[in-house]
């Protein structure tokens, strides 16, 4: 029998560990109800249709798909599953390519969208597909109307560089991080509909100017991974309420990890993927693991990347789909996405895919 979307999207989440985890080091656990349906009568704004959107059905009958036509991928950010289809996010190639089938050539996928300028994430609930399109500063929204994916709708003015999209099915809820600002975007759309509402745009004062990769829903609280900035601000993880994003925890960490991308759990460790040291250096980038956040400063992790992967690249998100973890990567040519599965806290089965 053919798994729902939803089915899907849910054993994925389970797979990084946010639904079910017992936390150590981090900032507590907090039980969040199941939001109720959304009822579209309260927001910020609401998306824009595109001229597609318009009459989307009418709209799919004629578009043509465009096969992808580059071999190699240049500066892939994020793998997912949503559905039957995969979807790469070829950041430095400014597109997002899908196929139904992974690890066959990459000339063999299809072209999601290419009106986009460095996107980073993608996210789905089984009706609507967001995207971070990073440089336009927006976020686009697109359907599957006759197995054709169209960008129905759009929402601009997304702080600065809006660079990382989750959603999570508890408070049914698409958040959307502004990398710059401290601002996280909160969408929703009601049960019969597709259309877009940001119903909220929470900020964290003390990560404005300061470049945060993303953030991580773990056991109803929010975490953003450590950021740099120009002025050198102090190396730290922020714990957070998830309703109000007000600060629980502040954790520091060393300097050479201060430009983390991603902390994902798995099973017992936090993994998390470093791009730079606090001066902006990829010369520190890696992966390491830790039981215990509050344990980092004090050196209590272990690095990981060069004894299950290449080493000398810079790593970047970690995904989850169909039992088995992904990674993205650049700087390493052949070495662009990685699979991995973890059993009882062993790393193991760790394959190139591109």
């Amino acid at each position: 029998m053919r798994k729902s979307f939803k089915n899907i999207f849910t054993n994925a989440v389970m797979g990084l560990g946010i639904l079910s985890i017992v936390l150590c080091g981090g900032c507590g656990k907090n039980e969040v109800a199941k939001a109720e349906p959304y009822d579209g009568s309260s927001f910020v704004r609401e998306a824009e249709y595109t001229q597609a959107g318009e009459n989307a059905k009418a709209f799919a009958q004629n578009y043509e798909v465009i096969q992808n036509f580059d071999q190699k991928l240049s500066v892939p950010t994020y793998i997912t599953k949503l559905g039957d289809d995969w979807f790469i996010v070829d950041c430095y190639h400014n597109r997002i390519i899908y196929s139904d089938t992974l690890g066959i050539p990459l000339d063999q996928w299809k072209i999601m969208t290419s009106e986009v300028t460095q996107p980073h994430t993608i996210a789905g609930d089984g009706k609507v597909l967001v995207v971070d399109d990073t440089e336009n500063n927006r976020i686009l929204g697109f359907e599957k109307i006759d197995g054709k994916y169209i960008n129905t709708q759009v929402i601009g003015d997304v702080g600065t560089r809006p660079h990382y999209t989750v959603y999570d099915e508890i408070t049914d809820t698409f958040y959307v991080w502004s990398s710059k600002t401290g601002e996280l975007f909160c969408l929703r759309h009601t049960p019969d509909s597709a259309k877009l509402y940001v119903t909220d745009i929470l900020k964290i004062k003390e990560l404005d100017g300061i470049y945060v990769r993303s953030f991580s829903i773990i056991e109803g609280e929010i975490y953003f991974v450590s950021g740099v900035s120009d002025e050198g601000a102090p190396a730290k993880i922020y714990c957070c309420d998830l309703n109000t994003l007000s600060i629980k925890k502040e954790i520091s960490v060393p300097d050479s990890m201060a430009g983390m991308v991603q902390i994902t759990k798995i099973q017992d460790y936090y993994y998390i993927t470093i791009s730079t040291d606090l001066s902006g250096s990829q010369d520190y980038a890696t992966i390491i693991r830790t039981k215990a956040l509050d344990k980092l400063s004090s050196g209590e992790y272990e690095d990981i990347y060069s004894t299950y992967f290449v080493g000398g690249g810079t790593p970047y998100y970690i995904s989850y789909a169909d039992g088995t973890y992904f990674l993205t990567e650049h700087r390493l040519k052949d070495h662009s996405i990685w699979s991995f599965k973890v059993e009882k806290n062993q790393i193991k089965d760790v394959t190139t895919l591109y």
